[in-house]
């Protein structure tokens, strides 16, 4: 792969949505975005190990797409997808108490 994916990283702060297309792309580019559906998503005609190094490649990209507080949040972890999950559970959430949180964070920085 000697291209270099060029993305901003997820702090908390930016947009969350944007960013999880465009690790979506990458993931597909690097062709491990059925990681991000959970093992049993990925095919059946792949070998485990063939399994294992694609969970990791597409949790290493999503870990290095992150910055270090947001990373701190999902860095326990073990796939890409239930740290999708996590992240999800975090920063897609429309509640107004959330929103709160964000604005507050934004004030911090």
């Amino acid at each position: 792969m000697g291209s270099k994916w060029d993305i901003d990283k997820f702090t908390g702060s930016n947009d969350f949505g944007l960013w999880k297309v465009k690790m979506q792309a990458i993931l597909t580019q690097q062709k491990c975005v059925e990681a991000l559906k959970g093992e049993a998503a990925i095919p059946a005609t792949l070998t485990q190990a063939e399994k294992r190094e694609m969970i990791d490649k597409a949790k290493s990209a999503i870990v290095l797409c992150l910055g270090d507080k947001v990373l701190r949040d999902v860095a326990r972890e073990a796939t890409a997808a239930s740290m999708r999950a996590k992240l999800e559970s975090f920063y897609m959430t429309k509640s107004s108490a959330h929103r709160q949180l964000l604005k507050l964070d934004l004030w911090k920085q």
